[in-house]
């Protein structure tokens, strides 16, 4: 086993800003997940609102794999949220073709802050205690979330992004507190959606606003025999604080090379990218670019 978690939001829809093959095809797919089942990788990371990744995998078979999936946003005008909950988790279970999962994620904390908030979490929570979820948690967006619902929930599990250049989980604190709380970590784009990945001359005109990290990191690039790919990981899987480390892939090749990496991460002298700005570090605000 590594710590590697296979993100599949592509496999239900076409996703990420360096995205040129769109939605991954089910073929490939099939071959993706062979692959990663071979080569040590063992968790899967996918979401109830990921188009029809679900349904993909349940086609494909997860037999060999924990299985961690998100609950999407609850419409407002919800009035028996019990009802709501089971319909979601039991038609989710039903495409993922399983009768329990590893893990149950809250896909973002607005759920829990919502006025339904402390109900939706009883709905969700009678899922562990009758043993068809294991581990219960939430995604979020910026370490800050966690300020305002760690004092009023228990989580054993929670996903926050984490990458060379957006170090805020670390820089926080909450990356040494959430373990000091035997809560299990995840980080995700740790390659910022592939930005980290493209050459220098192929990143859209809209990020040109950092030009200098991109400068600074493409002539550390130049500069050293590991790749892109090898630093990028080599970044989160130096803490030993974080779990898992969720990768998205658009292809079997890109799956190889980035499984390939961990043989190579002893790298040194990391070049120090961090940015707070919230534009770049946070996808969702790159539509206003």
């Amino acid at each position: 086993m590594n710590r590697l978690a296979l993100g599949t939001v592509q496999f239900g829809l076409p996703y990420g800003v360096a995205n040129k093959i769109g939605k991954v095809s089910l073929p490939e797919s099939k071959a993706m997940l062979e692959f990663a089942k071979n080569n040590g990788v063992d968790m899967i990371d996918t979401a109830i609102s990921y188009g029809d990744s679900e349904q993909s995998l349940g086609v494909l078979g997860t037999d060999s794999f924990r299985l961690v999936t998100k609950l999407p946003g609850m419409p407002e005008n919800q009035i028996d949220i019990d009802a709501w909950v089971d319909l979601q988790l039991r038609e989710s279970f039903l495409r993922l073709g399983v009768d329990n999962i590893y893990g149950l994620l809250f896909h973002g904390t607005n759920q829990l802050l919502s006025q339904n908030g402390s109900k939706l979490y009883e709905a969700i929570l009678k899922f562990k205690e009758n043993g068809m979820v294991k581990k219960l948690g939430v995604s979020i967006y910026s370490p800050k979330e966690l300020e305002s619902i760690i004092p009023h929930y228990n989580f054993d599990l929670i996903q926050a992004p984490f990458n060379l250049i957006d170090r805020r989980l670390s820089s926080s604190g909450w990356l040494k507190r959430l373990k000091d709380m035997n809560v299990e970590i995840h980080t995700r784009s740790v390659f910022l959606q592939g930005l980290l990945l493209m050459k220098q001359k192929d990143i859209p005109y809209k990020f040109s606003a950092w030009n200098e990290i991109w400068l600074k990191w493409h002539s550390w690039l130049i500069g050293q025999e590991h790749s892109a790919i090898e630093a990028c990981l080599a970044f989160p899987l130096s803490f030993p604080e974080i779990d898992r480390v969720v990768v998205g892939s658009e292809s079997l090749s890109q799956l190889t090379q980035i499984v390939q990496a961990l043989d190579n991460l002893s790298v040194q002298n990391l070049p120090y990218l961090k940015s707070d700005d919230e534009k770049l570090i946070n996808p969702v605000n790159w539509e206003a670019l």
